[in-house]
């Protein structure tokens, strides 16, 4: 699936770090606005302990686990919108991410220079919000007034999509964003057709202190942080970019010494790659056995036909049905053998919905 996060913030606020901790893609960074111009992009592995498992139960030479890719977006500052700071290249950048990874500080360091000059998490959140904001009002407003005339003349997807215009322009008037609306499909459709930077999902990521790792809701810039995303349904992530991008290079022992050592259980970048995945609606289902055991990402609501052409187009163009069971029915009884005794494999056909952790035998016929 060719979806990617766009991680973005103001200059400074550790995006790059955080991205080389995610990727090890040696992003590069500096202590000055704009070190990152041109979007860096690279791929991570989406950590999931059932591959282990799946394994264990039904052996393969190989384990293959699913990626996820992350685009690192250079800083933005107030502005944007009006092609400060080499704004107009960035928020072009956005646009062609799927969803944002919205880095925030939420830690004291004299020695990283802050754009603002203090750290104040909610008025760097504002800036980007505002920005994006009014980037996508100057899109609406430079459609609105065409496809207003074109309504007129009673065209249907004319009058679809200026009723749509006239739903979210005054929100974005206001300074709010799109995916603050409540939409139906239908519209949802029209406004993905806009590419609105405030339609996409969005997850915050407050960059902590490592002192804060153990129990960052004791840091007053991290509640600050969640109590602005509670207020649009956003989650947070508390990840110290810093010490992650330091765990990353160590091996799985050590990493796991390291955690014990901080008092937690998982990675901060763990639980930012799997909220990520999330935030898109993507889940895994999983091919098991003989050369290689692998995962695989499908957008939640795909049915098993376009989940088959995943793997290949043949899969879906000559596809009978998918043979599957799912992962916690394999854990429970511990063989194949077992679940079938149990009843619990089954045989689904063209309108099957796949689900999170299915693993799947796809019959087909080209």
């Amino acid at each position: 699936m060719a979806l990617t996060a766009g991680i973005v913030g103001l200059p400074n606020v550790g995006k790059s770090t955080l991205f080389n901790a995610i990727t090890k893609a040696g992003a590069e960074m500096a202590n000055y606005p704009f070190a990152t111009i041109d979007p860096n992009v690279g791929m991570v592995e989406v950590p999931d302990a059932r591959l282990a498992r799946i394994d264990e139960l039904i052996p393969a030479k190989k384990i293959i686990p699913t990626t996820f890719e992350f685009t690192d977006i250079a800083g933005i500052v107030k502005g944007a919108s009006k092609g400060e700071g080499l704004g107009n290249k960035f928020l072009e950048n956005i646009r062609q991410v799927d969803a944002i990874v919205h880095v925030v500080r939420a830690f004291d360091d004299d020695e990283i220079t802050s754009v603002t000059g203090k750290v104040d998490p909610l008025d760097d959140i504002e800036t980007i919000n505002l920005e994006l904001s009014l980037a996508d009002l100057d899109s609406v407003n430079k459609r609105y007034a065409r496809v207003e005339k074109i309504a007129r003349t009673k065209d249907k997807e004319a009058e679809a999509e200026f009723a749509v215009l006239q739903k979210i322009k005054p929100v974005l008037d206001e300074g709010g964003a799109v995916r603050s609306i409540d939409l139906d499909k239908d519209e949802q459709k029209i406004v993905k057709g806009l590419f609105l930077l405030t339609s996409k999902p969005v997850l915050y990521v407050a960059n902590i202190a490592e002192d804060d790792m153990a129990d960052p809701d004791a840091s007053p810039y991290v509640k600050l942080i969640e109590d602005y995303a509670a207020k649009e349904g956003a989650e947070v992530i508390a990840v110290s970019a810093r010490t992650e991008e330091e765990i990353a290079e160590l091996d799985d022992a050590d990493k796991a010494d390291f955690l014990a050592a901080e008092g937690v259980s998982e990675s901060g970048l763990d639980k930012l790659i799997k909220a990520s995945y999330h935030l898109l609606g993507l889940a895994t289902f999983f091919t098991a056995g003989g050369k290689e055991t692998k995962a695989w990402t499908f957008k939640r609501g795909m049915k098993a036909p376009q989940v088959a052409g995943i793997i290949h187009s043949d899969f879906e163009r000559g596809f009978i049905r998918a043979e599957t069971m799912s992962f916690a029915d394999l854990d429970k009884y511990g063989s194949v053998a077992a679940v079938k005794e149990a009843g619990r494999y089954r045989s689904e056909g063209k309108e099957y919905e796949v689900e999170d952790g299915d693993i799947i035998e796809f019959r087909f016929n080209v």
